[in-house]
């Protein structure tokens, strides 16, 4: 078995079948499988998965999870994989028909634990319309990137021995999972590599956790989160090594994307009061950190008044 892809599904009867689609298109000259796992869907996601598991046998596999959330879904998918190489898909996404061969030729080139591709936003409007370029192994320093790059887990396929050598798993119980683990799995290899190619649609779904209209406590989960990725670096002794890169992260996610959310919604402003203090254990000297400072002047201005507002 080349590779498992693992598929979350909640919800996701809209986008299931593009996805499932594009995935048996792109794996049709690779052996592979198709795990999808559903937690506790309650619309026809799971009856589309299991009409595709009976159309096409032993290369889907379907799952259902106990309500542990998208990071559940991905660490059980996981246990059961049984391929060389592990890719996590959302369910709402789709990939090229191409990305496989690619992504696992690659691999099988260069003995990479870790192969990122580049991915193409859909449905997005135009200020993140931006294609998410890959990470190159021949940029300067391309771990600092990867640690401040803020990865999502669609955009990387892994050798699943490594994953399982070093108990890699996503946090249960949180939104934010990807960003408690991803930035640090450089830590753990330096058999790194990528394709710089747009393999990936990563598509705009109005009903995520993170585009509701309403409140949901679950926008505090950034702040275990955050703590969980500080605390593997600290565990792997390289907070020092990677101060700026860190402390850059903390401050574009707690003090740009999270605190747009505080001050929408009127029960999120005292997420600002637990931002500033957040800062000033980890990154009392955030204000001087080398990547703010080299923003525009009016870039620096809107963090600073978030800090404060």
């Amino acid at each position: 078995m080349v590779i498992s892809i693992v598929i979350p599904m909640y919800n996701a009867e809209k986008y299931l079948k593009r996805c499932l689609d594009s995935v048996l298109v792109a794996l049709k000259d690779t052996k592979g499988e198709i795990i999808l796992v559903d937690d506790c869907s309650r619309d026809k996601t799971l009856g589309i998965a299991k009409a595709y598991q009976k159309k096409h046998g032993e290369t889907i596999r379907v799952l259902q999870s106990e309500a542990h959330g998208a990071s559940g879904a991905r660490n059980m998918g996981a246990r059961f994989a049984k391929g060389k190489y592990l890719w996590f898909i959302d369910a709402d996404d789709y990939i090229r028909e191409d990305s496989v061969s690619k992504l696992v030729e690659e691999a099988e080139k260069t003995g990479a634990d870790i192969v990122m591709m580049g991915a193409k936003r859909v449905g997005w409007d135009e200020n993140k319309s931006s294609p998410l370029s890959a990470v190159r192994k021949d940029e300067p320093n391309y771990k600092s990137r990867f640690v401040r790059y803020g990865i999502g887990p669609w955009q990387l396929l892994l050798r699943r021995e490594w994953w399982v050598k070093h108990d890699l798993k996503f946090a249960e119980g949180i939104i934010h999972e990807d960003m408690e683990l991803m930035s640090s799995l450089i830590l753990f290899t330096d058999k790194f590599s990528s394709v710089d190619e747009l393999l990936y649609y990563y598509c705009n779904n109005p009903n995520s956790i993170l585009h509701k209209t309403k409140w949901d406590e679950k926008y505090f989960d950034i702040f275990p989160a955050l703590e969980g990725l500080y605390g593997k670096f600290e565990k792997a002794g390289a907070v020092s090594k990677y101060h700026d890169e860190l402390e850059w992260f903390f401050i574009w996610n707690l003090l740009i994307d999270s605190a747009a959310d505080f001050k929408k919604f009127p029960e999120g402003r005292p997420g600002l009061a637990r931002s500033r203090k957040m800062l000033k254990k980890y990154f009392p000297g955030w204000r001087k950190n080398r990547f703010l400072r080299g923003k525009p002047l009016k870039f620096q201005m809107r963090v600073r008044m978030n800090y404060w507002a």
